[in-house]
């Protein structure tokens, strides 16, 4: 089959790699008819390489059509219409019985000190092969994909289960988002911009979206949403917070992470560190590692006291420097983690299938490409050009 491989930084390909078949009798292979490119898939493309081997296939937010089930799989059967989660959960450990999926206990992958094995997604968390591909395997099939109607709408309708809704979800009651709010979201890329709508959604009074590219800006603003331009402001906190009466956010959502812009030395330190060899460069990251935090630094100094800040950015450092002082002194709550997806499906699904489309899914997508432009499609994503906001391949 054809599938998206890592080959090195800024080395993305197509190549030729064999079918996935049934390894365990709870997989399933799926036929994969839509696949994400996701703002966390860049982080792979230039920062995580010490983690990820040439030919190892990427992705991590599918959908497709059941081609074949395991003996141990009775949820799912030959032609249904499934999306996939990225994390992959057992369903019946210790932690999925608390709905702390994301913490699997059956996938964790304790090699690395990491939680449960996910698509795609460097060594750390399984190396298990991505979604970007034309077949895909899915271990604990008896309890991950879920069935949707095969009624004819376009996969965008049901896709961003697999990752970019209950991620945002997640984000928003992390928050503790209440009716009247007043919400500020950091970064404006497809989660960003449905934290935005969810937090309107469950009744914020008033959202605040920041950014610096025109057409993500321009995406929120026909939500309602109050947009902040970062290239037009010098201190992104300051401005928030003269927006809000001097006092500050209810709650802030940052869903940038690890690669902020603003914070040129942090950069400089993970370029020169993606330079070294592999087995230099794997343990320092796992141990001395710094992330650019820059959005996450204006969260905490933006939110007002008392409030809550909200992680969804990925962050991979293990000695990013944090002011602990200041979220002491205010009284700051500090949330964070994988999305427990499986866990927020009686949410979405009703809003997802309601033809209304309430929280404008079908509105998300800006490029629909082929699998064999996964390589331009990154370039292009990576560089937000072309009015890149949401990449779906269709393999």
């Amino acid at each position: 089959m054809r599938a998206v491989t890592w080959q090195g930084k800024r080395d993305i390909r197509v190549d030729n790699v064999p079918d996935p078949v049934i390894e365990q009798p709870t997989d399933a292979i799926i036929r994969v008819t839509s696949s994400g490119l996701c703002g966390s898939d860049l982080h792979l493309y230039e920062v995580f390489g010490p983690f990820l081997q040439p030919g190892d296939v990427l992705g991590h937010e599918p959908m497709g059509v059941v081609g074949e089930v395991g003996p141990e799989v009775p949820t799912l059967s030959v032609g249904d219409r499934v999306v996939v989660p990225f994390g992959i959960a057992c369903g019946q450990c210790f932690m999925c019985r608390r709905a702390l999926y994301a913490q699997c206990e059956t996938t964790q992958v304790r090699e690395h000190g990491k939680g449960a094995a996910l698509f795609g997604y460097t060594h750390l968390y399984g190396a298990i092969p991505g979604a970007q591909a034309e077949y895909l395997r899915v271990p604990m099939a008896h309890f991950g994909p879920q069935v949707v109607r095969d009624d004819g709408s376009p996969d965008e309708r049901y896709l961003f289960l697999s990752d970019v809704l209950p991620t945002a979800w997640q984000g928003v009651m992390q928050a503790n988002v209440q009716p009247g709010d007043t919400v500020a979201v950091l970064g404006l890329g497809p989660i960003g911009q449905m934290a935005c709508r969810m937090a309107r959604y469950r009744g914020a009074e008033r959202v605040l979206g920041v950014d610096l590219v025109p057409e993500r800006l321009a995406l929120a603003q026909r939500y309602g949403v109050d947009t902040v331009d970062l290239s037009a402001v010098d201190d992104p906190a300051a401005e928030l917070i003269e927006r809000t009466s001097g006092r500050g956010p209810d709650a802030v959502i940052d869903a940038v992470g690890m690669e902020a812009h603003g914070t040129a030395a942090l950069e400089a330190a993970q370029k020169a560190v993606g330079m070294l060899p592999d087995a230099v460069a794997g343990p320092l990251m796992d141990r001395v590692g710094l992330d650019r935090s820059a959005a996450l630094h204006t969260a905490v100094k933006a939110c007002r006291r008392g409030g809550a800040v909200s992680l969804l950015g990925v962050y991979g450092g293990e000695a990013t420097p944090m002011p602990l002082m200041e979220m002491f002194d205010r009284g700051i709550s500090l949330r964070m983690g994988q999305a427990h997806v499986r866990r927020w499906y009686p949410d979405l699904l009703p809003l997802v299938s309601d033809d209304t489309d309430p929280l404008g899914v079908l509105d998300l997508t800006t490029h629909r490409v082929g699998l064999e432009e996964a390589p331009q499609a990154y370039d292009m994503f990576q560089h937000k050009r072309d009015g890149a906001i949401k990449v779906v391949f269709a393999p």
